[in-house]
């Protein structure tokens, strides 16, 4: 009997899957839809099993060499125990499942399974140290109340300031001036899609901001410096708690290390492995299980 270890990356836009055989040779990776358990376990577990039955036809197995499959789940949302409960409740085809977060499967695989510690900042944003199998967390507790750092708060502030500008409270720039553009230089517009506007749709001008910031934007590199501070206060958090090593992920992460004061640039280390790899790591190790089922 060969058995197989997989290891899933799930998020609020998509679930990516890697299977490996015992001596770690790859056998597939596919994508499927989102596996934020928090949306609902059983959309979760169906995106789960499309992205494996994907990866898996790769190397011409089926649903039949799914019993002899250890699977790790990073999966955003698990956090919140009774949605980590639902989840593992459900019957599953698999050998067995061991469920932790989408950030603890980035820590684990961002220090091959030693001791460190990461800061997500993406949309949202979160720090995570990983300490003698003991969890520390800061942040991410969602926009808008938590999540600084990540691009959905930078966002709003945006808008914020985007608004007094259009008041004459501050002075207007390439930056406001693309976002009017946006909106059809219509105030109007922009009140009407904030009633309805979630975390990436204040994301979106993420990579503006980054653009215009480098040309010298003054609004541009202000919003950059309150994000870098963001990123900062999480950062020395973590080191408060001994995180010595730190690694950086996520969209906004990755590209705000030259706006971090230096004697904070000196913690931060490069990511050996991504959060799937993290997640293999944990395949078929009950005791990396964030919760016990009753």
């Amino acid at each position: 009997m060969t058995l197989y270890y997989v290891g899933i990356d799930g998020g609020g836009t998509s679930c990516r899957a890697r299977i490996r055989d015992a001596q770690g040779k790859l056998i597939g990776e596919a994508k499927s839809g989102s596996a934020n358990i928090l949306l609902g376990v059983d959309v979760a577990m169906n995106s789960i099993v499309d992205a494996i039955t994907k990866a898996a036809q790769q190397s011409q197995l089926d649903s039949n060499d799914f019993s002899n499959m250890h699977v790790g789940l990073a999966l955003a949302g698990a956090e919140q125990k009774s949605a980590w409960l639902d989840f593992m409740v459900q019957a599953h085809p698999f050998a067995s499942m061991t469920l932790n977060t989408d950030a603890y499967g980035a820590c684990i695989g961002a220090h091959n399974g030693q001791d460190g510690a990461i800061m997500i900042g993406g949309t949202g944003s979160c720090g995570i140290y990983l300490n003698n199998g003991e969890q520390h967390v800061v942040g991410g507790r969602e926009f808008p109340i938590s999540d600084q750092g990540g691009g959905a708060v930078m966002g709003l502030r945006l808008i914020q300031q985007v608004l007094l500008a259009e008041d004459g409270i501050r002075s207007k720039t390439p930056l406001t001036q693309h976002v009017m553009n946006h909106f059809d230089n219509d105030v109007d517009a922009i009140v009407a899609w904030s009633k309805g506007a979630i975390p990436k749709d204040y994301g979106q001008f993420s990579p503006v901001i980054f653009q215009l910031a480098n040309e010298g934007d003054e609004l541009a590199i202000e919003m950059l410096k309150q994000t870098a501070a963001d990123i900062e206060m999480f950062v020395l958090a973590l080191h408060r708690k001994g995180a010595d090593k730190v690694c950086l992920m996520g969209s906004i992460a990755e590209r705000i290390l030259n706006w971090l004061s230096p004697p904070v640039q000196q913690w931060i280390v490069e990511p050996q492995f991504d959060a799937i790899e993290g997640a293999l790591m944990f395949a078929g190790k009950p005791q990396h299980n964030l919760y016990q089922q009753a």
